[in-house]
């Protein structure tokens, strides 16, 4: 079944979403300590914390892990490698938050950076598709041209004489005898399709398929070249704080099918539309509505944690161009869907006018465009609260390493979290992270630049 989007309209009901659906959502979902030297320092590797691998030498400043606030090194949250289908760059985005109490429901105590990298093997072949693709639209063009010119020839009569001549009064006593007549004028033959094509019109890949293998093989050895140049040995970020790495695997979101209600035997279903059955004649009483309309019902909230019980591992989602979800009915939610103008009412009677809800529709162009080229910025992906529960210094992996405590200890530590005071000082509150990257994703045009760093737009839901 393919994808399926179903945020792009906001709407405060859930039955939308019960569809039986694969939707374009990458979910991320930890998978276990990342331990691999070899895997640590590979940045193609996704993961969930750990020290940051970078794609190219040198390594950028510390400064782009620095909190805004306290000016101290923060921790990474997640490390994804998402390069672009259609461009010459390795592309891996980074996104690092302060966990100091002091730093919360601050603006730039979450950032978010991308890095970019020139790869030249599939540069070349990006080329040689885009030529191919030229190619063959030619082939079509000219096609179509030859076509067109075919139909605009005049039709000839069969009735009419070939030119002035007189008429051969031998003609038919040829064809009697049977004497050949005159061969016909051979015609141009067709010309053959270029080998690049198939007969469906896709291209031919197998002049590409040979070298494939070895392509990869380059690709992994200049990669592989690059990791040993990026080593963060004798630098700055060995020493900043970090949370104990985990693997970052994706899946496909899913949408289960509605559970079936099973109605006892001798109920009746009311259809609270019907004016006949809103109320029950006979027993005096009213059906209850099915959806209530109560300002107390963070609808927003109540339809993110709906989302999220499907797959309640989740870390990230994932979805280049897509919709965000948002976690509560705060600013940012109303940034991201903000609320139609009510219609105009009537001049007479406008108490008795009946609108209908008025639904809101994501709008990426409520936010700043990217300040290097001035394209318009999207969705790319967002940080889960379960990201939180999962990430944890490195001290408290492993049993041995974790002091023991007594009853008394666990209860006063948890009545401290209870009143919002943590021992350490330490401690993320966020709902929700969403990043939203450049449509364009601009690199650098300075002659020479193998690596490109450029910080996006991060817009944070604070768990209220």
């Amino acid at each position: 079944m393919p994808p399926a989007d179903v945020d792009d309209v906001w709407s405060d009901s859930d039955d939308e979403l019960d569809a039986d659906v694969e939707t374009a959502v990458q979910l991320g979902l930890p998978d276990g300590p990342l331990l691999s030297p070899a895997e640590l320092s590979d940045p193609t590797v996704s993961r969930l914390g750990g020290h940051p691998t970078f794609l190219s030498p040198p390594p950028p400043p510390l400064a782009y892990a620095t909190c805004n606030n306290c000016a101290q090194p923060m921790e990474l949250l997640a490390q994804v490698w998402c390069p672009m289908e259609q461009s010459p760059n390795d592309r891996a985005l980074f996104v690092w938050a302060c966990a100091n109490s002091s730093c919360q429901r601050k603006e730039g105590s979450v950032r978010a950076w991308r890095e970019l990298r020139y790869n030249k093997k599939y540069a070349e072949k990006l080329e040689k598709q885009e030529a191919r693709r030229k190619e063959k639209e030619a082939l079509k063009a000219k096609a179509a041209a030859d076509a067109t010119a075919k139909n605009a020839q005049p039709k000839s009569n069969p009735f009419a004489l070939a030119g002035n001549s007189a008429p051969n009064p031998f003609g038919l006593g040829s064809q009697i005898f049977g004497n050949p007549d005159p061969e016909p004028e051979a015609l141009p033959e067709p010309e053959k399709p270029s080998s690049k094509t198939d007969s469906t019109g896709a291209d031919d890949v197998s002049d590409d398929s040979g070298s494939e293998s070895e392509d990869n093989e380059d690709e992994q050895d200049a990669l592989a070249a690059a990791l040993q140049a990026t080593s963060l040995q004798d630098s700055p970020w060995t020493a900043a704080p970090a949370y104990s790495p985990l693997y970052l695997s994706t899946v496909p979101e899913y949408l289960p099918p509605p559970p079936k209600v099973k109605v006892p035997a001798g109920a009746a279903v009311v259809d609270v539309d019907d004016d006949k059955g809103a109320k029950d004649k006979d027993s005096g009483s009213w059906a209850m509505e099915g959806y209530e309309n109560s300002i107390d019902v963070d609808h927003a909230f109540e339809r993110f944690s709906k989302r999220v019980s499907y797959e309640g591992e989740q870390c990230l989602r994932y979805e280049l161009g897509g919709t965000p979800l948002p976690f509560s009915s705060d600013k940012a939610f109303d940034k991201l869907f903000p609320l139609p103008p009510a219609p105009p009412l009537p001049v007479t009677k406008p108490d008795f006018m009946v609108t209908p809800p008025r639904k809101r529709s994501y709008a990426p162009e409520s936010l700043p465009p990217c300040p290097h080229c001035n394209s318009r910025r999207v969705f790319e992906c967002q940080l889960m609260p379960n990201l939180i529960n999962v990430l944890k210094p490195p001290q408290d992996n492993g049993s041995a390493q974790v002091k023991k405590q007594t009853d008394e200890e666990r209860r006063a530590e948890v009545l401290k979290a209870l009143r919002g005071q943590n021992a350490t000082g330490r401690g993320m509150e966020w709902g929700t992270c969403m990043i939203f990257s450049c449509e364009k994703d601009c690199a650098a045009t300075t002659p020479g630049a193998a690596t490109t760093w450029r910080e996006e737009y991060v817009l944070v839901q604070w768990d209220e």
